[in-house]
This record gives structure tokens, sequence and C-alpha cells, in this order.
């Protein structure tokens, strides 16, 4: 199974407008929104139907038991993030525990246990013979790389007998793009002709070249200005990226996204242009 992921440097792209365009005119079987802290990818999916869900751990965190906590600080000495609380006795902060384990250790009583901890949810939508896999990471947690990698992991064992997985990555060079980049076949980066938009462009192309991943660019809402959108051209040109289209701002785009469409549902100028986007991107997928 090719798998096409489609990341941008910053959020506010058209990353998922673009992604929810290749799935429908790909008429795939295989999809996921790996943008677990903000999936928004379903929101034109067109599921009806109700997820399986099942409940995501990530790491652990400290419970103090003050029935036997002997108030000895040790915990509170020790810990480098600073999540111990000492003004009530000696109890954790959820938020700031990293699930490091040093209070365990150094507790004399083993007043300080880890315990397992929910840190988000996947879901998985199943209709006929198509799957999509999504999640979304509980607020506050910081473990969003591992659950990226559930969702491709849930994505690949439903869809075996997909030729091509469409996949919605997250915004920036963090962590989740990290994993949503591991084991792709090709990644299509969405740029913006904005000062911005150029240099978060680069750092993700740094960072996806990093993994010896094939590499397209395409610019969105090109138009915004023609003067960035020629550097972008050039700097393609210069380092050997293939550049596979432009797509013009359109506010039928925008009002086809507010109604749950995707931009291929309407009859618009963009309509014709992520098609040629598309096309190109497809070819170098598939060659």
């Amino acid at each position: 199974m090719k798998q096409l992921l489609i990341l941008s440097g910053k959020g506010g792209t058209g990353k998922t407008t673009i992604a929810g365009a290749f799935i429908k005119l790909s008429y795939a079987k295989a999809y996921a929104d790996c943008d677990v802290d903000a999936p928004n990818l379903h929101l034109t999916a067109g599921f009806n139907t109700t997820p399986k869900k099942r409940d995501f751990y990530g790491l652990p965190v400290a419970e103090i038991d003050k029935s036997i906590c002997i108030s000895c600080g040790s915990c509170y000495e020790n810990c480098r993030f600073e999540a111990i609380d000492n003004k009530n006795g000696y109890s954790v902060y959820p938020f700031a525990c990293e699930g490091c384990g040093v209070c365990t250790f150094v507790c004399p009583t083993h007043a300080a246990k880890l315990k397992p901890a929910i840190r988000g949810e996947l879901m998985l939508y199943k209709r006929k013979d198509e799957v999509f896999s999504t999640a979304q990471l509980k607020m506050g947690s910081g473990t969003s790389g591992l659950l990226v990698t559930d969702v491709k992991k849930q994505l690949i064992s439903e869809a075996i007998n997909s030729k091509i997985a469409i996949i919605d990555g997250s915004p920036g060079i963090g962590c989740p793009v990290i994993a949503s980049i591991t084991g792709v076949d090709m990644v299509l980066i969405v740029a913006e002709p904005s000062v911005s938009g150029i240099s978060d462009m680069q750092r993700i192309i740094d960072t996806a070249a990093k993994f010896a991943v094939r590499l397209a660019v395409c610019i969105n809402k090109f138009d915004a200005n023609m003067e960035n959108t020629k550097k972008i051209k050039r700097f393609c040109t210069e380092n050997d990226i293939p550049f596979v289209g432009e797509i013009p701002f359109d506010k039928e785009a925008v009002k086809a996204i507010n109604d749950g469409k995707t931009i291929v549902e309407v009859d618009s100028s963009s309509n014709k242009a992520v098609r040629a986007v598309y096309k190109n991107t497809m070819a170098l997928l598939l060659m």
C-alpha cells in the first residue's frame, strides 16, 4: 500500500482541504487524520456511522497514597519537573508529571506509584471496504507522537487490501509530524506564499529530507502574493524538489468547506487546480 502524507510547515495553509480533495479524487479506501491535537478531516469524510473507539494510554502518571506517606519530602526534593505539591501533605500535579518514576524509586514507604493514564482516544470508522483512522489527544497530554503511531498502525492493520492511503498530517515539525513521516512513501508539502509560510516550508522540507522520503511541493492561495509564489518555485527548482502545482484563493472553496464538502464537489477554480495537483502528485507517487 502506497502511503501519501500531506504536510505543511504551519497551520492554516489548506493541508486538510487538499487531503479531503485527494481522498475524493482517488476514491481512497484508506485514509487517516494524524493531526491528533485538532483533527478535522472527519468534517468532510462523510461518515455517518459511529466509530469504534478505544482509550489510548500514553506515559503513566504518579500518584501518592497519603495513607502510607510519611511526608519525608524525598519525592518533592528529587522531582525535576516540579510535579509534587507539598502544601497539604504530598500530592502530584498530573499535568506536570512526566511519568519518569523517580518518586517511586526514592519513596521509602512505596507510597508513590505509577498509574496508567488515559491520554487520548483512538477512533476507527468503517464503511463497506472503506477505513478512516483518527484520534483525539487529551488536553494537556504530551504523547502526540505515540498516538499518531497508533493511528497509522490502526489504518494499516484494517486496510490490508487498499492500494493507496491518504494521510493528513499535523502542522509544524514536532513529534506528531515525525511520527507521521515514518514509513510513508511520499510527502506532499502544502506551502503558503507568505514570509512565514516560506520559512516554515523550508523547515518541514529539511525535516522530511532526513527520512530519505520523496518530496513534492504545491502552493495554496498562490495568487495572494505572486512575488512569494515565485520564490517558492525558485526554491524548488534550485533544490531539485518537484513542484506539482498551484491552487488559487477561492471563496467557493470556503463555502464548500463550511458546508462539509470537499473543493472537488463544487464548480470552482480551486476544483480545477487541485485536480492538476492531484494528477501530478499521483504520477510521482506511483512511478
